[in-house]
């Protein structure tokens, strides 16, 4: 039975969004076999290979904390169409304070997390308790940008190899005129938790010990997530 063009493009644009949803390591769930149900036309669309079910959902280290992997997978399906590597993705969960790993690096395909720390702006804590206290997207205000970022280049910079970031939301759009980076710090070495009791601040960056910033440059460079936010 030959189909009108009306029902080849609602057929088409059906098997798009199932492609679409299986795309993403950070979204997909199994997707249910065609039932037979429905209008005989659109039976009549269904390819004769059975559609493959999209990956399940992997299950993440329960160390993170779950609202925050919820608000990042939610923004990572918002900017889909801008990532390029999905293998890996950043999340630092704000609420956290400075002397406590919050900084993970998450494997989509196994859930499996590790774990590093993170200095926050002076701007979102200018008493320098080691909580964060608030973002600021403004110029100037050398504080943490919340948000979506997608990691750009490597350069080598006053710190050493770093690399760059670009805000994705309207809360971080000013990342690359502030010079927001991810870079290493001496004073985000463990060592100053031990005679500061916290991490020292940054301008906005997300600073890294040297240790991390290696991993962190392995993993997750260049067309990369990243995701930063509190999850309370």
């Amino acid at each position: 039975m030959s189909l009108s063009r009306r029902q080849v493009i609602e057929a088409g644009a059906s098997a798009g969004a199932l492609a679409l949803l299986g795309s993403s390591p950070l979204l997909a769930s199994v997707l249910p076999a065609p039932s037979g149900r429905g209008r005989p036309d659109m039976r009549a669309a269904v390819p004769a290979t059975p559609l493959q079910p999209a990956r399940p959902r992997v299950t993440v280290d329960p160390s993170v904390d779950p609202r925050i992997v919820a608000r990042a997978r939610a923004a990572f399906d918002r900017h889909r169409a801008m990532i390029r590597r999905t293998e890996v993705v950043g999340i630092v969960d704000f609420s956290k304070v400075s002397s406590e790993p919050r900084f993970y690096l998450l494997d989509t395909n196994t859930g499996q997390v590790t774990r590093h720390l993170v200095s926050h702006g002076r701007g979102s804590d200018p008493a320098h308790t080691g909580f964060l206290q608030n973002f600021s997207n403004r110029i100037g205000s050398e504080a943490t940008s919340e948000g979506a970022y997608l990691v750009g280049v490597y350069y080598d910079g006053h710190y050493g190899r770093s690399m760059r970031v670009r805000g994705l939301d309207h809360t971080n759009y000013n990342a690359e005129t502030r010079a927001i980076v991810v870079h290493p710090a001496w004073y985000a070495e463990p060592s100053i938790i031990n005679t500061q009791g916290r991490l020292g601040r940054s301008e906005g960056c997300f600073a890294l010990s040297a240790s991390s910033q290696r991993e962190t440059l392995a993993r997750l460079g260049p067309g990369h997530f990243l995701y930063a936010a509190r999850s309370a």
